[in-house]
């Protein structure tokens, strides 16, 4: 019997969501960790030229319509996409993340601009139309928020254009519509709803999809669109309940009674701690100090196993700590964004680690990948990727 209530006791203070006081500091668990052992800074020529093949492979893989990525199955036992919803919005999600990537790294290169003038037609064009595949499955939340990622990048692109600017400002505000209609009962967002399947989704809020869309959302509040302040709050709520004091995240909501299932461990939530801790600092919690997010970006590279072991296994939450091979560029580009949260005399030595990191896995064809998804993974990976190595270059070089 007493056992069982010390159980309970450990489990309670597990699952008790930190505070976001005026004062308040981060646990002591949220600020030590492992140690990565020390790297050399890549050549700059080796890092622009990795971003060059990545580029070159984006420009190489476009779709003849402006688009990224297909329906073509590369495998059997593919994942969960109903037709023609789930498609709709993987192509929108991925030509969305290779539009921002581009931006972000293409230069003034004429192919490049070419590339973009054919996506962005097809992005405004088609974007209206990603709507929910069906009631259990919404991955449309993906492409509505790195949607407005590309959106906001796209603003600057023609800056003496008002018509075009006007235009885009139009369509994120009816990518933020969508994704209010698309908030959970209790805040935040998912991709799933296998509860109800109601209108307004009754699924549990995911952590992490949370956080990229509080992200996005904050890309467009700093362009100067309005953005809904209720749903804002919800959001950031329902992360911090699923915040530990480790400041690893659970997967999702409907884990809060089982903190210490594998996948919502440190090691579990290497792909998702990123994101999380970069959308709660970017909207003001004063737990998210410095130290956490260098902590977190320390043990990202110490511990980087957990994710490296899981790249590329074609099973979802196949591998060891139930992690799933999708959160690896992902992961990584969060990080990127943390390292970018960071005062500029505290970021090289993650960026030395991150370009370390990530430049020996391109492919040789210029990919990036780490998950097959039918024909949407080296899209979306190299995306991911160009834009983290665009924030291993200097402060001065980034802003060329």
């Amino acid at each position: 019997m007493q056992i069982r209530r010390v159980c309970f006791v450990v489990l309670a203070v597990l699952t008790i969501p930190a505070v976001a006081e005026e004062h308040a500091s981060p646990s002591i668990l949220a600020v030590t960790g492992p140690q990565p052992q020390p790297v050399l800074p890549l050549p700059a020529a080796e890092r622009e030229e990795s971003l060059r093949r990545g580029v070159d492979f984006l420009l190489a893989r476009q779709n003849a319509n402006g688009s990224w990525g297909s329906v073509n199955i590369t495998r059997p036992g593919e994942v969960l996409a109903p037709v023609p919803g789930a498609h709709h919005a993987f192509r929108a999600a991925v030509t969305s993340l290779c539009i921002s990537a581009l931006i972000e790294t293409g230069g003034e290169r004429p192919e490049v601009a070419a590339a973009l003038d054919r996506a962005e037609t097809w992005l405004f064009d088609e974007l209206p139309r990603v709507r929910r595949a069906d009631p259990a499955v919404f991955y449309n939340t993906w492409a509505h928020a790195y949607a407005i990622g590309a959106l906001v990048r796209m603003l600057e692109r023609a800056p003496d254009d008002e018509g075009r600017r006007q235009m885009i400002r139009e369509r994120i505000a009816q990518q933020i519509d969508m994704l209010e209609r698309y908030e959970v009962v209790d805040g935040g967002w998912a991709y799933y709803d296998f509860d109800a399947g109601t209108r307004t989704p009754s699924g549990s809020t995911i952590s992490f999809v949370t956080a990229t869309v509080l992200i996005t959302l904050d890309e467009a509040r700093r362009a100067g669109v309005t953005v809904p302040e209720r749903v804002i709050e919800r959001a950031k709520v329902s992360i911090v309940r699923q915040r530990k004091p480790d400041f690893s995240y659970l997967y999702g909501e409907y884990l809060k009674g089982r903190p210490m299932r594998e996948i919502n461990r440190p090691s579990g939530s290497l792909g998702r701690s990123q994101a999380c801790n970069a959308a709660l600092r970017r909207w003001g919690d004063p737990l998210v100090t410095d130290a956490v997010l260098a902590t977190w970006l320390d043990r990202l590279f110490a511990r980087n196993g957990w994710l490296d072991i899981g790249r590329k296994r074609p099973i979802p939450h196949e591998s060891w700590c139930q992690v799933a091979g999708y959160f690896f560029y992902y992961g990584h580009y969060y990080a990127a964004l943390c390292i970018e949260l960071l005062p500029e005399d505290q970021r090289a030595a993650h960026q030395d680690q991150l370009a370390r990191l990530l430049v020996p896995l391109q492919e040789r064809d210029g990919s990036w990948w780490d998950f097959p998804l039918y024909d949407y993974h080296q899209q979306y990976g190299t995306a991911f990727a160009l834009m983290s190595l665009h924030r291993c270059r200097p402060v001065d070089a980034q802003r060329q």
